[in-house]
């Protein structure tokens, strides 16, 4: 039997990534975010390296490279584009404020990862070797800043930590797509933030009390005590 696509070592990781977010997203669901977080970060870590391991095998053809580069896409587009945005929309960023910054930050990601499949393309018909600095702010960045941001939970309160949630999804979505040079990091800068987001997922567990509101209700914590501090006022 003959089956469509590459299934090499250079594209397990790749595969494992998107299993972790898939099943990432059903804890998330039954509201064991703890777990969602470990799978977003183990994700991060696989979308690290397989690019590395990808490069290790010399004898590529270019249908495996572009292929390669279509599946990372396609799959980062679900591990860091719309996993995130799920967790954040079930931790409570909603109702109509919290919607367009959800689908504003997950276009933004399918935009920037849509242009870096047209970049890297072009790259291997002309030049061959590896670009030295991203454009914009990588997508696989949001596995290290949405748990670093679940940490702060432990030093501000409810209201504080839901307003990070949505900021961290207007600015990082404003990043992916603006074009500003960033320098790619190496195995030990790679390595240091692997042991960052290892801690920080560890205190997670241990530690955090946080409670998902109820999966039917609609509103917006944050606009909701914006609106109740208006009519105190008025």
């Amino acid at each position: 039997m003959k089956f469509l696509g590459v299934y090499d070592y250079t594209v397990i990781l790749t595969y494992v990534g998107l299993v972790s977010s898939v099943i990432g997203m059903t804890q998330a669901i039954h509201g064991d975010y703890k777990a969602a977080v470990f799978c977003l970060a183990f994700s991060g870590v696989c979308d690290a390296f397989d690019g590395r391991i990808a490069r290790t095998k010399k004898d590529r053809t270019n249908r495996e490279k572009n292929f390669g580069i279509q599946l990372d896409s396609l799959c980062d587009v679900v591990c860091f584009g719309l996993f995130p945005a799920f967790i954040c929309y079930l931790l409570g960023v909603r109702g109509v404020l919290g919607l367009i910054l959800v689908c504003f930050y997950c276009l933004c990601a399918v935009i920037r990862l849509s242009f870096f499949n047209v970049l890297e393309t072009e790259r291997q018909q002309s030049e061959g070797v590896c670009n030295k600095t991203y454009h914009g702010l990588p997508v696989t960045s949001m596995a290290f800043l949405l748990p670093m941001t679940f940490w702060l939970q432990f030093v501000v309160s409810q209201l504080t930590f839901l307003v990070l949630l949505h900021v961290l999804l207007g600015v990082v979505g404003l990043l992916f797509i603006l074009d500003f040079p960033l320098k790619k990091p190496g195995l030990k800068t790679i390595l240091a933030l692997v042991a960052v987001v290892a801690v920080t997922v560890s205190i997670i567990y241990a530690r955090t009390r946080f409670r998902l509101p109820h999966p039917a209700d609609e509103s917006n914590p944050v606009v909701e005590e914006i609106i109740d501090e208006i009519q105190e006022h008025t």
